[in-house]
């Protein structure tokens, strides 16, 4: 939640009266952000959501001084772009740990707390889950996986009174898409969206937040 669509939709929260609890691997840019925010409503946790041990004391950190947990949107993502075969096990490794056991990993520690309160999870995918392109092998492998995934806890979790519920955005204005997409790639995006534009990081937190609202 340092950047991008992570810090719009804790943006969103904020200005509906939530407190927000900012989890991102980069410290020194979470903690720059998380400055710039409410300080009395905002906790910054530094951790990597694909690590166990870390993902559990950030939940634990966040309980700790909110006393309770009403949403978890798992929004942290890693991508490599590479050809299949040129895609190396760590490459392939680290996208799944981050992209798909990273949410479950979170869900696991949070949904004891969302129990408690009727809460929701919200899990960000993309639309690279639900159709195959070239160089997103690992990309894209993750977020079907984290498409089946939200399906299977939306079955186990809805029993406990927490909806479990996705977003895939499709190309969107995001520091990562700056990096990554050429002219020709946004040229072929833009032919075939009605709108003819990328959407906004704006948008996806809309999404999100409500998928968390009652």
């Amino acid at each position: 939640a340092a950047r991008g669509i992570g810090l719009a939709i804790a943006r969103k929260f904020l200005a509906e009266g939530y407190a927000v609890g900012l989890l991102d691997i980069d410290g020194a840019t979470l903690a720059a952000t998380a400055a710039k925010l409410p300080a009395e409503r905002v906790v910054a946790l530094e951790a990597d959501v694909a690590d166990p041990t870390q993902s559990a004391a950030a939940v634990a950190a966040c309980i700790a001084c909110f006393g309770r947990l009403d949403a978890l949107v798992n929004n942290a993502g890693v991508a490599v772009f590479k050809p299949a075969l040129e895609t190396s096990y760590e490459e392939w490794s680290r996208v799944i740990a981050v992209n798909l056991t990273g949410p479950f990993l979170m869900t696991q520690a949070a949904s004891p707390y969302l129990a408690e309160t009727g809460g929701a999870v919200v899990n960000i995918t993309s639309i690279s889950g639900q159709r195959a392109s070239t160089l997103r092998v690992a990309y894209g492998a993750s977020k079907a996986g984290l498409q089946h995934l939200t399906k299977q806890l939306a079955v186990e979790l809805g029993e406990r009174g927490v909806r479990v519920n996705a977003v895939a955005p499709g190309p969107v204005e995001t520091a990562m898409a700056a990096q990554v997409h050429t002219p020709a790639i946004r040229a072929d995006y833009h032919d075939a969206i009605p709108l003819a534009r990328y959407g906004r990081e704006e948008e996806i937190a809309e999404a999100a937040f409500f998928l968390a609202s009652d």
